[in-house]
């Protein structure tokens, strides 16, 4: 039996499996001196290609027809940049004497970040949901995020330690917004082969990720990130985590059906809506708050993925149970996936 094998029998994400494996590591034998600045280097260039494979992969053309769904896509918007911020808001004040400042900081700069991409997709699909509208719901956010969510940063953390200096907007521009336009602009000669090999994009974004949660523990550990946190702490965060997804997964649904959207419609709301992008959060957050804080203000995103991605794979399968139509079989536009695939996306 491999351990792939062992994974599917435990039902353990083999992704979550690596990124505990980071942290784990990273408490035990953390980078420190000459190894964190070339690890700091190393997850630097990793961000900033993963950002231009993005740029190469999304086709203007998918952000054009995404504008013509504007109800869809404004819901979407409104759910990520707006509903979000205002809950995390609310949550990091009810939570603050429970989790301490930076954990509550940490779960407010969760709902500030973009939706994920794949994954978003991917459920959308298993439900046979509208697969093209969540694809362009799911890159637009992301594209929007690199701009919107380090703005919701500036001002709704500026009182907690965090905020955008004009050093932050430095790295922001050349590590996130210049290799995307980069891509952008190399697309033409690009996209065959971003087409061709979708497993370097995949390669890309869960390594640099892993990289980045290396990096960002081992320098919270060298801190004493570790005496900072209990497991009460870690336990209360879960709930928090658990109880916000169920608030915006409950009004996401309210809302597409209270406005006549269709079930397809719904679907790629709900899913689109309620999560936010490990992908893109790590670096932003790496680029925003001090190395030594990255950890614990990216504990609560890295708890809130797994939980998205388990509450998620479930509600996709109750979706997809329902009796096929004619109509759902054209709206979903880019075809279903088997209910038993289970997304792992970042």
């Amino acid at each position: 039996m491999t351990l792939s094998d062992v994974f599917k029998r435990l039902r353990v994400d083999p992704y979550i499996a690596a990124i505990v494996l980071m942290v784990v590591l990273a408490s035990i034998i953390p980078a420190r001196g000459v190894a964190a600045t070339a690890m700091s280097g190393l997850t630097y260039a990793a961000i900033a290609l993963l950002f231009f494979l993005y740029g190469a992969r999304l086709p203007v053309e998918t952000i054009i027809q995404g504008l013509t769904h504007w109800r869809l896509q404004l819901t979407v918007f409104v759910s990520t940049f707006v509903l979000f911020p205002i809950l995390g808001l609310g949550f990091s004040h009810l939570f603050q004497p429970l989790l301490g400042p930076s954990l509550s900081v940490g779960l407010l700069f969760l709902c500030l970040l973009p939706s994920t991409v794949q994954s978003s997709i991917a459920f959308t699909s298993i439900a046979r949901g509208n697969v093209a509208a969540a694809l362009c719901s799911a890159s637009i956010s992301n594209l929007l995020g690199i701009f919107i969510s380090p703005l919701l940063v500036a001002v709704l953390l500026s009182t907690h330690g965090g905020g955008i200096s004009v050093s932050s907007i430095k790295d922001i521009v050349l590590q996130l917004l210049v290799p995307f336009l980069a891509g952008q602009i190399l697309r033409p000669w690009l996209k065959a082969f971003v087409t061709k090999h979708k497993f370097l994009l995949s390669f890309v974004d869960r390594g640099s990720i892993l990289l980045v949660v290396y990096t960002a523990f081992s320098e919270g550990v060298v801190n004493g990130i570790w005496t900072q946190i209990d497991i009460q702490s870690l336990i209360l965060l879960l709930v928090a985590n658990l109880i916000l997804l169920v608030v915006v997964l409950c009004i996401t649904t309210f809302v597409s059906r209270r406005f006549g959207f269709s079930k397809e419609d719904e679907i790629a709301i709900v899913f689109c809506g309620s999560k936010k992008s490990l992908a893109s959060g790590i670096p932003i957050a790496n680029v925003l708050f001090p190395a030594h804080l990255v950890g614990l203000m990216v504990l609560p995103l890295m708890l809130f993925h797994q939980v998205q991605l388990m509450a998620c794979a479930t509600l996709a399968r109750r979706y997809a149970k329902r009796p096929e139509t004619p109509h759902s079989t054209a709206e979903a536009g880019l075809g279903a996936q088997p209910a038993s695939q289970q997304p792992q996306e970042p």
